[in-house]
């Protein structure tokens, strides 16, 4: 073999090593599983279809809809996809402070809003019952442990490894933090989609309560104490980039001809009657994958306004300079971000098949 082959073999062979033999990023998702479909099903899809992901696990919070439905959608859709091997572990039904009698006297006081999540009344139903599951109801069984435990398990088991990826509202990180403090010490990072700041938009969501924002909202006080904690990296998609990304029918057409499972969950069940279908939560797992499709950030202390007045539950925010004395560690805010990158990769990871664990 002369001199320019064995360099070609070597090369190829240092190829395969990178591409094979690199280990997976560990993640566990922490999400309000509304379904199916809808931005939390589609995010949870886009981290299991990444060849680069390892997830170790799905905890279930209560958020855009209750948590057993939450629990039930996720279920079947890994059963779609052939990926009943990752867990799916129940989590916290109610927030720790917030409830739904004392929003509803809230809204009386200073004027409603737009979205409740499960309390939403025209989709309103006993958190005991699942509502309409058009999927089909899964035959596959949840985790025999609670959310919090699980997380703690995880976190201690890979201490240093572990991503907590946040689509919904923060009570089962609060809950581990309560059971054990050193938790948001032993993750890696935690990137999260939530808090608002001054999104340009028309969308009547934000155009009067701009640091508005569901997630945060949902339970502020577990929001405080998960964002005033001392993690070694925080990341946040907040509504101000997440209101530039739309799911559009072309975007859902594109998917639609690839036959393979994930494809064809998506091509039925996406949502397109609104005529604000945000990436939420997509956008905020997409850029872990790839932060290059981030083209603009910004360093941010951020809280949760805990007083219960008009301002309960939105977000508050600093920079460095302004910072009270006991902020919370600084969070890599995205501001702006490559529209058509994202959005091929949004496709490409659906239309794909689903990698084994």
């Amino acid at each position: 073999m002369n001199k320019a082959r064995l360099f070609a073999a070597v090369l190829l062979i240092g190829t395969w090593v990178l591409a094979f033999g690199q280990e997976k990023r560990k993640i566990i998702i922490d999400q309000d599983a509304a379904g199916p479909a809808g931005t939390d099903q589609q995010s949870i899809l886009l981290l299991i279809q990444s060849p680069q992901t390892e997830v170790l696990g799905i905890t279930i919070v209560t958020g855009d809809q209750w948590l057993r439905a939450e629990v039930a959608h996720t279920l079947r859709m890994l059963e779609i996809i052939g990926r009943t091997d990752i867990p799916v572990v129940p989590g916290a039904e109610y927030p720790l402070v917030r409830r739904q009698k004392e929003t509803a006297f809230w809204e009386e006081q200073f004027g409603s809003v737009p979205w409740l999540g499960a309390w939403t009344p025209k989709f309103y139903h006993p958190a005991n019952e699942l509502g309409p599951m058009p999927e089909g109801t899964p035959t596959s069984k949840p985790a025999d442990e609670d959310a919090a435990h699980f997380l703690l398990r995880m976190v201690h088991k890979y201490p240093g490894e572990i991503t907590i990826y946040e689509g919904g509202p923060m009570t089962n990180l609060a809950l581990a933090m309560t059971i054990d403090p050193e938790f948001p010490s032993l993750a890696k990072e935690l990137v999260y989609m939530g808090a608002s700041f001054n999104p340009q938009t028309d969308d009547p969501e934000f155009v009067n309560t701009p640091t508005h924002e569901f997630n945060l909202w949902f339970d502020p006080e577990a929001a405080h104490t998960v964002l005033t904690a001392p993690w070694k990296k925080i990341v946040c998609t907040p509504v101000d980039i997440s209101v530039k990304t739309r799911l559009t029918p072309e975007m859902v057409d594109r998917i639609r001809t690839s036959l393979l499972p994930a494809a064809q969950y998506i091509a039925k069940y996406a949502r397109l009657r609104s005529s604000y279908n945000y990436l939420w939560d997509e956008l905020a797992a997409a850029a872990w994958l790839d932060p290059s499709i981030i083209t603009k950030k910004e360093t941010l202390y951020i809280d949760v306004d805990l007083d219960r007045g008009a301002g309960y539950g939105n977000t508050l925010s600093w920079s460095s300079q302004n910072k009270p004395k006991f902020a919370g560690p600084p969070s890599e805010v995205q501001d702006d971000l490559n529209l058509e990158k994202f959005y091929t990769m949004f496709v490409d990871l659906l239309r794909a098949s689903t990698p084994k664990n």
